[in-house]
């Protein structure tokens, strides 16, 4: 083993994102702070302090655990471990052939299935995903961007076949195809047609199911590609104007479809920055709903949020490590008043996680909540020189980007443009390049190492659940009426030619057990095929 020795004093004091620290904080550094303007009350507008105003006092957050691998039966019953565990929301995991809107026989598929999330083809495999599980009585999140429509219909035919209400249903969608261009790459359709999916989403929700969350914004993807904190920040929040905006532009009332948008941030390992960063988003978009957007509902002024601790920060070596990575980072997200939270598990940088790693990890929240006494007031770090100041800063930056972004025409045209790329990949190697020079310590691989680790029991998924969900779908396609199928497939190239809501063809397709890859060819053949041009 080598020497565990501290390292040498920083030479210089920053925060992950590489912004400077000074050594102390004094009222000096927040003169200028406006109580009422800048922070108010919990409760009250702008909200800085939280959206409700008895904080974790009148309701926790709600704990799920990120799940899903192999089969749906496999996952199915993983989730009924996680609620008998207490855990008080689902959240769906899906593999990458799902994620890409191929199904399992397609040779893209190959080695992938079930792999890193479940494998949803037909209605046949939600049905068994859900199976045991009343929809009408469980928020569930499903992790999903370009075939999200398609997965959402799954769900409420579903919830349909179990005699739900879809007035009733809550949870949410992620269907956020923006941060797909911008980080994490899994893209089907060009960018406006993508965003016509959503805002035919916004719409028939509006209508439909009005408690069910449209869209969660995430700038989780866009940190673990390697952005600062204030680019996570300021590229969601835009990100979540830009979808406002094309709504409005498709002739919805701002008010009636905002404040079912939520938003999902990383919770990082720099403590106060993180709390900073939330909530100035907070500030940030009600203060943008309001003056930009002529929002009177106040909900529409409420940002509401998802918290995920950082998969990139987790590390391989000494993974028990995580352990204490990921309690701090969820403390950072309870301390800035995230409404909704998944705790990693410590062996997710080498494996989906195990039954008991994933338990675990809910523990953490759960200890989080009920013996930390961190939930006895709201915004407890409320008034700290360090974190007001750090709020505004994180709060200048972000409209700084907003400016920029504004002057290109907006994020699609940004993205086009291949700003938001590039500023993440020059953030991404500037903190590659601190690591390897030991500006930026991680304990276990530059500082503290340990070269005689004992490897650890991770879970394994092989090639079975490729086997199940290739017969499953062979039994579908044989058993379903084929011309139902093609007549539902023809309709919804039909709506996407024209300009008719395409969730209710995409609905018909699901019912006649259309699969996910038949309904996103269907789209392909009408928009193409999305090619990024390279950025760097």
């Amino acid at each position: 083993m080598k020497s565990a020795t501290a390292p040498p004093p920083a030479k210089q004091f920053t925060t992950i994102s590489g912004r400077q620290i000074e050594p102390l904080y004094t009222a000096d550094d927040v003169a200028g702070l406006d109580y009422a303007k800048d922070l108010g009350d919990p409760g009250d507008f702008p909200y800085t302090r939280g959206i409700h105003p008895s904080g974790y006092r009148g309701k926790l957050w709600t704990m799920r655990q990120f799940a899903g691998f192999g089969t749906p039966e496999e996952t199915n019953e993983r989730y009924k471990q996680l609620l008998a565990a207490g855990g008080t929301g689902l959240s769906v995991a899906f593999d990458l052939p799902t994620l890409m809107g191929r199904d399992p026989n397609h040779p893209l598929a190959l080695g992938e299935v079930g792999k890193c999330g479940v494998s949803i083809v037909t209605l046949a495999d939600m049905e068994v995903l859900f199976k045991g599980i009343t929809l009408a009585d469980i928020t569930t999140s499903m992790t999903i961007n370009s075939p999200a429509p398609m997965i959402f219909a799954m769900y409420l035919v579903v919830a349909e076949q179990q005699g739900a209400d879809w007035k009733t249903l809550s949870g949410t969608i992620q269907n956020d195809i923006l941060k797909e261009f911008i980080a994490q790459k899994e893209y089907i359709f060009p960018p406006r047609p993508s965003m016509r999916l959503i805002t035919d989403i916004f719409e028939f929700c509006t209508k439909e199911v009005p408690k069910w969350n449209t869209i969660s914004v995430s700038g989780y993807h866009i940190r673990e590609a390697g952005s600062t904190s204030l680019q996570e920040l300021a590229f969601t929040l835009r990100d979540g104007i830009e979808y406002v905006q094309w709504g409005v532009d498709a002739g919805l009332d701002v008010d009636d479809f905002v404040p079912r948008i939520s938003f999902f941030f990383n919770a990082h390992s720099d403590f106060f920055e993180e709390i900073a960063k939330y909530r100035a988003a907070r500030k940030i978009w009600a203060t943008v709903m309001k003056e930009r957007f002529g929002a009177k509902d106040e909900r529409s002024w409420k940002l509401r949020f998802h918290t995920q601790t950082a998969g990139v920060s987790l590390t391989a070596q000494q993974p028990y490590n995580n352990v204490v990575r990921t309690a701090l980072q969820a403390l950072s997200a309870v301390l800035g008043g995230t409404n909704s939270l998944h705790t990693n598990s410590l062996d997710e940088a080498l494996a989906l996680p195990t039954a008991e790693a994933a338990t675990l990890a809910l523990r953490t929240q759960q200890v989080i909540a009920h013996e930390s006494g961190v939930t006895n007031m709201v915004d407890p770090l409320g008034g700290s020189w360090f974190v007001e100041k750090l709020t505004l800063d994180m709060e200048a930056g972000a409209y700084k980007y907003f400016e920029t972004i504004d002057r290109m025409g907006g994020m699609v045209a940004a993205i086009e443009n291949g700003f938001p790329q590039r500023e993440i990949a020059e953030a991404s190697y500037r903190f590659q390049q601190a690591v390897e020079a030991r500006e930026k310590l991680i304990v276990g691989v530059n500082a503290y190492v340990d070269e005689n680790e004992t490897p650890m029991s991770i879970l394994y998924i092989d090639d079975t659940a490729a086997e199940l969900q290739a017969q499953r779908l062979e039994r579908v396609m044989a058993t379903r009426d084929h011309a139902r199928v093609e007549a539902a497939l023809e309709a919804l190239r039909e709506a996407a030619r024209g300009a008719s809501n395409t969730m209710y063809p995409l609905l018909d397709c699901v019912r006649a057990y259309a699969t996910v890859g038949e309904m996103c060819d269907a789209l392909r053949q009408v928009w193409g095929e999305y090619e990024e041009v390279p950025s760097i």
